[in-house]
């Protein structure tokens, strides 16, 4: 169970997507619709984050009427950079930040989620155990190939001696569904994360023993 590193729940805008965002990881978004588009600029006016949650029903596009569920636990997403090349759209680069609680949830009448949150401790920087080292090897190869193709998805620094980020880059990149990459975000055990993560690359052969 992860443990809140905050007492008192704090207010915090909510943009639900149909991704995982996960601490220290690129996101990158189209804004189009109004709730989103006022949000990025209060954001970036005032300097301050949004958060994302995957959305368990419902779209990302609001529909009237439509239900919307999002999972209980998200990340929070600090602004990078904000371009505009057509009017009424808004390209956005966002870093991953802390991971969060949602306590209470509630939709405004412009239709943008906001809730109280309570922040979670941070992963422990932990190195990773010798069995799992050929995931940190692995993962500095696709980085390598990526590169070559002017494709990296991460943002710098690297860290390959902290087991929480090697398993965060590589959930961001395999093509793990929706909801198991939710639960691998939420594990509070960065370690038992990088293992989940190195038995999948096994199984796929992308690692070999």
């Amino acid at each position: 169970m992860n443990t809140a590193s905050t007492t008192s729940p704090i207010p915090l805008p909510l943009f639900p997507l149909q991704s995982v965002l996960f601490p220290d990881g690129l996101l990158g978004l189209k804004v189009f619709e109004a709730r989103y588009l006022d949000l990025m600029v209060s954001c970036l006016r005032e300097g301050r984050p949004f958060g994302v949650v995957a959305l368990r029903r419902g779209q990302e596009v609001r529909r009237p009427g439509e239900p919307v569920e999002f999972e209980a636990i998200g990340c929070e997403a600090q602004l990078l950079e904000a371009d505009s090349t057509e009017p009424g759209i808004l390209h956005v680069r966002c870093r991953g930040g802390r991971r969060f609680e949602v306590v209470d949830s509630r939709q405004e009448p412009n239709g943008l989620w906001v809730a109280d949150v309570r922040y979670l401790d941070p992963d422990a920087q932990t190195l990773p155990t010798e069995e799992l080292l050929g995931s940190a090897t692995g993962l500095a190869n696709a980085i390598r190939v990526l590169k070559e193709r002017n494709q990296v998805p991460f943002l710098e620094p690297y860290r390959f001696d902290d087991a929480g980020w090697i398993a965060n880059r590589w959930c961001e990149i395999l093509p793990i569904p929706l909801a198991a990459r939710q639960k691998l975000m939420e594990l509070p055990d960065p370690l038992v994360r990088l293992k989940l993560v190195d038995q999948f690359l096994r199984q796929k052969g992308i690692l070999q023993d």
